[in-house]
């Protein structure tokens, strides 16, 4: 069954009563429920383009953390062969908030790294919501290092609120860790290409979105913090989120404009869960054609167009 948004509850009404149609037309076939059916699937589709045809940052927001929307495990299952997963920061122990691994992409030998929801509350339990500790990025650092290494490209997945916050962590070096990954990710003298597909929340994101090439899914979101944290540092007051989302610019849309990111992936109008397939395959097709343009340039100008592309951000001149 298919989990709808608050702001969709008319397109709910709509689906469940085309639904309910089928049913009966698979029952007892007539020419006026056929009639009602088509009239039906007719105003369903135009209230599902309408509402997505304009939606508000808060909306996108909620988009992006649809409990259906695909996670970083579809993405390995439909664009990567052959994936073996690594795990360990060989420091303390395994976070699979984070899950890397070295697989082929086209075929191509590639590294990828990313953050898992969970798509059930045995997985969200498991991988702690995509929100890492800093084992997680212990371990982001050695994958990427051992890429570096063996000239692997680097493919990181991005789908996070933050980097948790717990007091382990903390005790454990979470800011320490978060650096140390995003200084290996500048480092770099493999192609970095990173792509978010749903949340992309500060540090937490960054720490393995330090890419030469920042991609985003047309209804995933970038922040700085989350809508919901930004509201309480700003207004001491939480409930104020869609405020903070509004101002924020966090939409792909927007931070294309402001070149922090290098390209949007159009999602299937209701959002890429009603096609992840579909979405799986856009994305991976523009990842291949994207590391191509890396094939003719040596390690040192991989390298050096990462650096100038983040020292450029925010020049006016």
């Amino acid at each position: 069954m298919r989990t709808y948004l608050d702001f969709e509850k008319p397109i709910a009404e709509l689906e469940s009563k085309v639904a309910e149609l089928k049913a009966l037309a698979g029952e007892q076939a007539s020419v006026a429920i056929a009639d009602e059916l088509a009239r039906l699937e007719g105003k369903a589709r135009e209230a599902l383009q309408e509402t997505y045809s304009e939606l508000t940052p808060w909306q996108k927001t909620q988009v992006a953390r649809h409990p259906e929307r695909p996670h970083f495990k579809h993405y390995i299952h439909g664009l990567v062969r052959d994936f073996t997963p690594l795990a360990g920061d060989r420091y303390f122990g395994e976070d699979q908030a984070i899950i890397g691994g070295i697989g082929r992409m086209s075929g191509r030998s590639v590294l990828v790294i990313g953050h898992e929801k969970g798509s059930d509350t045995e997985g969200r339990i498991k991988h702690n919501f995509g929100m890492a500790r800093p084992e997680a990025y212990r371990k982001a650092v050695r994958l990427m290092e051992m890429a570096d290494r063996f000239s692997l490209p680097v493919i990181s997945l991005v789908d996070t609120a933050g980097a948790y916050p717990g007091i382990g962590a903390e005790e454990r070096g979470q800011a320490e860790a978060i650096a140390r990954s995003t200084d290996c990710c500048m480092g770099l003298r493999v192609p970095v290409l990173s792509l978010i597909i749903g949340e992309g929340g500060s540090g937490g994101a960054v720490a393995i979105a330090t890419a030469n090439r920042i991609y985003m899914l047309e209804h995933s979101i970038y922040t700085v913090a989350s809508p919901e944290a930004a509201a309480s540092i700003l207004w001491r007051d939480s409930t104020r989120a869609v405020d903070a989302a509004t101002n924020m610019k966090i939409t792909a849309q927007d931070l294309l404009r402001l070149r922090i990111i290098d390209g949007i992936i159009p999602e299937p109008v209701g959002g890429a869960h009603r096609d992840a397939a579909g979405v799986v395959q856009a994305a991976g097709d523009l990842l291949v054609r994207a590391l191509v343009e890396y094939d003719d340039m040596t390690p040192d100008e991989i390298r050096k167009e990462r650096r100038e592309k983040f020292l450029a951000m925010g020049r006016t001149v």
